[in-house]
């Protein structure tokens, strides 16, 4: 029964946009601009963690996930919506729109954790290198493994029946059912709020706060040694918090938003422009992310810049002293 109503719920919205053939070719632009982009961002970043070995410490090893999760959205999300934008409604069918939506969250949930992990991993490293030096490999493997985990389960449970994915008002991608606010929708809608937005956001917050606390205590006492990186160093990882949370905020509180007024409002009171323009902001974050988490790296930009002038491995020198970067002792195993 829950197939079949989803199944009804598909067709229900099928083949309806509230976009002219021409708004869907400027999204179908939108998307495929920030699709390349995005991909050759993060596969720029991959390629760095091949060729440079000193790149492969904990803290990046996260971002290689990330990287991962944005490649994931650029490379299956964007190609499917641009496509049917460009068609002027969904061509991929019931399957393939249970499939695109699931893929979305599935990424999207997965970043959002990962960006947590490095928030942990940051507060870890500036704060507790008490705690920091016990960490080992495997508890960073753990982490990580808990942020897919944790994607799995709730980019699956629409498909099982709690909640539904169905095209959203434009007929060309497909999202939650925010539509059909029912008792089911309402309570996966305030869970998934709770558990990856509303605790993510309160994690990186007390992790960064406690970063910037430490930066200008360490910097007041002329003792930055004790953290095992220079000053500019601890002023780029401040600013890169901050960064974060503005843009983690931009990306997904638009969403969130509209989630929540679905809930608790009319969903056919929520503005078009404003239901189409929230899920483009969360997807927007493939082609920052490289930019905040690696490019603001001091050693990715020595080793981006050598590429980009073609020089051998052998005449790109890498600092040993990295803003996002965990505590230069190894990891014990």
């Amino acid at each position: 029964n829950e197939a079949v109503n989803t199944s009804g719920n598909f067709e229900q919205y099928e083949g309806k946009s509230v976009f002219t053939q021409t708004e869907h070719n400027i999204v179908a632009g939108y998307l495929i601009t920030a699709g390349v982009v995005s991909l050759t961002s993060n596969i720029v970043v991959l390629i760095m963690f091949v060729k440079f070995k000193e790149l492969r410490n904990a803290t990046n090893y996260i971002i290689i996930n990330l990287a991962f999760t944005d490649i994931g959205v650029a490379g299956i999300g964007y190609p499917m919506s641009a496509a049917s934008d460009i068609h002027g409604s969904w061509k991929f069918g019931y399957t393939g729109c249970q499939i695109y939506a699931a893929l979305n969250i599935f990424f999207g949930m997965a970043s959002i954790g990962l960006l947590t992990v490095v928030a942990i991993d940051r507060y870890l490293t500036i704060c507790r290198p008490d705690l920091e030096q016990k960490m080992t490999t495997r508890s960073y493997n753990l982490l990580i493994l808990g942020a897919w985990l944790n994607a799995v389960f709730w980019s699956s449970m629409p498909i099982v029946g709690w909640a539904g994915y169905a095209p959203d008002p434009t007929g060309a991608t497909c999202t939650i059912n925010w539509r059909n606010n029912d008792a089911s929708f309402v309570s996966y809608t305030m869970a998934v709020i709770a558990v990856n937005f509303v605790l993510p956001l309160s994690v990186m917050f007390y992790c960064y706060y406690n970063v910037s606390m430490t930066v200008r205590k360490q910097g007041a006492n002329s003792c930055i040694n004790s953290v095992n990186v220079d000053w500019s160093d601890q002023m780029d990882v401040t600013k890169m918090s901050i960064v974060m949370i503005v843009m983690f905020l931009v990306a997904w509180s638009p969403y969130s938003l509209v989630c929540l007024w679905a809930s608790f409002g009319d969903p056919k009171t929520i503005p078009a422009p404003m239901a189409i323009i929230a899920p483009l902001f969360a997807k927007s974050s493939t082609f920052y992310n490289p930019c905040i988490y690696v490019i603001a790296n001091k050693k990715f930009r020595r080793a981006i810049t050598g590429m980009l002038r073609c020089q051998t491995r052998q005449q790109i020198t890498i600092s040993t002293q990295v803003a996002m970067t965990t505590s230069q002792q190894p990891l014990t195993q």
